[in-house]
């Protein structure tokens, strides 16, 4: 168990903290929910009730969104682009697919290679790219899941303010969704280009996501 927990402790601390998380957003929400209803003059909601709203849906699903499509972009675009200096990039002479001989396909796997990393044709194709595709399509299927839980909670404003409420598709088109949207992007690509081109002029001992301290700024692909 001391061995497991230490070989896996990265993903397991990070999960961790992510199920601590959301459970503060969840009561956390659950409060915040409960003040605007009495500030409304509507009745609290019972905690479980609010966890299967579409307010706490939607808040999930479009940082949820917005993560994956970090991922997903960050894990394509770096095949091709680079940033000198940085360890987030490949080294500048190292921008496309690489050879086969680089990626160990085919006949040049080795023996504890994946099993689709053997063979040629189409699994060959879909493995070489499945971690960006996985990535593309949880982005997608939490951005869905946000429109949805979204048009929810704002037909509930609608019918509140005595309003008409709109379909899936108009909702699609309101300022209010691409508002929740683009928040949340500009928030991940920022980041993204920060710690790509902050890790060229700065460093962090021990982290693979710092070049070694010795290491010039002009170092790149190189990591700690």
């Amino acid at each position: 168990m001391r061995r497991f927990v230490r070989e896996n402790s990265l993903g397991l601390v990070f999960g961790l903290l992510f199920l601590v998380v959301l459970v503060g957003q969840a009561f956390a929400g659950h409060a915040d929910f409960n003040r605007m209803q009495l500030t409304e003059g509507l009745p609290e909601v019972s905690l479980g009730r609010y966890l299967t709203s579409a307010s706490f849906g939607t808040d999930v699903a479009e940082n949820w969104q917005s993560e994956y499509l970090q991922f997903f972009l960050y894990t394509f675009m770096t095949v091709w682009l680079l940033q000198k200096g940085s360890p987030e990039s490949k080294s500048l002479d190292e921008a496309g697919l690489e050879s086969d001989r680089e990626q160990k396909v085919g006949e040049y796997a080795t023996g504890n290679s994946p099993a689709w990393a053997r063979v040629r044709g189409w699994r060959l194709g879909l493995f070489s790219n499945s971690l960006g595709l996985v990535m593309g399509l949880i982005f997608l299927a939490s951005w869905v899941a946000q429109s949805v839980a979204g048009v929810a909670a704002y037909n509930e404003e609608q019918l509140g303010d005595l309003q008409d409420p709109v379909s899936w598709a108009g909702y699609l088109r309101e300022p209010d969704f691409w508002n929740r949207t683009l928040q949340n992007w500009q928030s991940e690509l920022l980041a993204v280009a920060s710690i790509a081109i902050l890790a060229v002029f700065l460093r962090q001992r021990g982290s693979p996501q710092s070049k070694p301290v010795g290491a010039a700024h002009n170092a790149t692909g190189i990591e700690g």
